[in-house]
């Protein structure tokens, strides 16, 4: 019969191997990762091959709109996401409180404005209807996008979340409709123009490089990132995520699928 001090350290022993076989488990559960229809999600795709050789099980979860992969991240339905630059997570940051971290940057969608009734920008005319985001942050770079083309001139220190109240000079006295972005190119038969993110424009059928009418430089504060919870930043999964995205693999994915409108921004 087994002393007291042997059935303790019997049951001391069992206790720890479940526990070891608890967390190899949860290892074997795949990374849930959020991001958009397009782009996004074909990318983290790539992403999801290259990590399983390393050992890292992905699964994706793709949304259709910019709100849900924030919030799904904070409830813990999602261990990373994949689908907005900075400016927007500042944002939502301020406004929500979202206790998030910035893994790794991603790629640089440089936004387009796009047309069914006109060829060039100089062809919009006066009262012309023209459709942007309506979230603060990608509003405001349209209407940055805008002033760099000397449509309209917003007043002094504007910056990044300008809205179409901080607009002091617009001499074609544009009409400026504000959607929800993933609706944006549904708008075109109904707008004269319309700034459409280029991730919403490849799903719907748009060619960046050769539809649209003008586009931002990719050279600017609007690289996308791969955000995951704070706590979650120097856990090991998250450098192995980092380092299958920043591959030469994905790399050469990107620039052979997309030729140009989607950049590395690594």
């Amino acid at each position: 019969m087994l002393s007291k001090r042997s059935l303790l350290q019997s049951t001391l022993a069992l206790a720890i191997a479940a526990g070891l076989a608890g967390a190899a488990l949860a290892q074997d559960k795949p990374i849930k990762i959020g991001v958009t229809a397009g782009p996004h999600a074909q990318i983290m795709e790539q992403v999801k091959k290259v990590a399983e050789k390393q050992g890292l099980k992905i699964q994706v979860v793709e949304f259709s709109d910019y709100v849900q992969p924030n919030a799904a991240l904070a409830a813990g339905d999602l261990d990373a996401n994949s689908y907005q630059h900075k400016p927007y997570l500042d944002a939502q940051i301020k406004d929500r409180g979202y206790p998030f971290a910035v893994a790794a940057n991603t790629v640089n969608f440089p936004i387009g404005i796009y047309s069914k009734k006109i060829k060039k920008l100089a062809e919009l005319k006066e009262g012309a209807r023209f459709g942007i985001p309506n979230d603060p942050t990608n509003g405001g770079r349209v209407l940055l996008l805008l002033q760099s083309l000397g449509l309209i001139k917003l007043k002094e220190g504007a910056g990044l979340k300008a809205t179409p109240l901080d607009v002091v000079s617009n001499p074609k006295k544009l009409r400026f409709i504000e959607l929800d972005a993933a609706q944006l190119p549904r708008s075109l038969d109904d707008l004269d123009a319309s700034a459409i993110n280029t991730n919403f424009a490849i799903s719907a059928g748009l060619n960046p490089k050769t539809d649209s009418i003008a586009q931002e430089s990719p050279n600017g504060p609007y690289v996308n990132i791969l955000v995951v919870r704070a706590a979650d930043k120097d856990k090991p999964w998250v450098a192995k995520l980092v380092k299958a995205y920043h591959s030469q693999e994905i790399r050469r994915f990107i620039d052979t699928e997309f030729k140009g409108s989607v950049l590395p921004g690594w």
